[in-house]
């Protein structure tokens, strides 16, 4: 197990059982014997004991080694030795009365941006699929513009009453009336045709007389010669 591994589990398992204020230090410009120190901050004797546990069995689990684990007895400050990183877990009056973080604090390490960019690099990378080639009917649905379809026409309303009735009159016959008979709804009869008044018989007699001379008088027969 690398170095930021084990500083991820250690981490990953203080967190786990509720551990305060952890901070991370690089010891290596110091000393020689280990890289990392972790202090962490536990409420009370169960809690650093419970805590010092937990981490045992998550180094043990992830193929780490814990080489010492020393102050479990009281409680007040328990030391887990891990090689290359020490954790101390410390209550709240005797982190203070100590300050390691005064010896160590010059090197303090952002292990929360460490812990990320370690699970962005063990992420398995997706390969991008390859594109299929366009062939056929699907090509030349691809070739076609959005601007080449035709745009939905909009429905035409419906005819209104008010326009029925000009057409009506339009083909000669006429607009039926609401609630009449059915011979109201025929179209109405053709006038009859105006014939020319028959002259008075009068007037006839009259222009016959008129324009026609009367008859000869019959010529008297000749006598016979003597």
């Amino acid at each position: 197990m690398n170095l930021i591994d084990l500083q991820n589990t250690v981490i990953d398992a203080l967190e786990d059982i509720k551990g305060q204020h952890i901070q991370v230090f690089d010891a290596q410009p110091l000393t020689s014997m280990f890289d990392r120190v972790v202090i962490v901050s536990g409420t009370s004797n169960r809690q650093t004991r419970a805590l010092a546990k937990h981490l045992h069995d998550k180094v043990k689990q992830a193929g780490g080694s814990v080489l010492s684990t020393e102050g479990e007895d009281t409680g007040e400050w328990v030391l887990v030795d891990l090689g290359d990183v020490i954790v101390h877990i410390m209550q709240p009056a005797i982190r203070e009365y100590y300050a390691l973080e005064e010896l160590w604090g010059k090197y303090l390490i952002d292990w929360q941006a460490e812990r990320t960019k370690a699970k962005e690099k063990a992420a398995p990378r997706r390969k991008p699929t390859a594109k299929k080639p366009i062939t056929g009917k699907a090509k030349a649905a691809a070739s076609v513009t959005p601007a080449a379809a035709k745009p939905d026409l909009p429905s035409k309303p419906a005819a209104s009453k008010s326009k029925a009735a000009p057409k009506a009159e339009s083909t000669g016959k006429a607009p039926a009336k609401p609630g009449g008979s059915k011979a109201s709804t025929k179209p109405a009869s053709k006038p009859a045709s105006k014939k020319p008044a028959s002259r008075p018989a009068s007037k006839t007699g009259t222009k016959t007389s008129a324009t026609k001379p009367a008859k000869k008088p019959a010529r008297p027969a000749k006598s016979a010669k003597k």
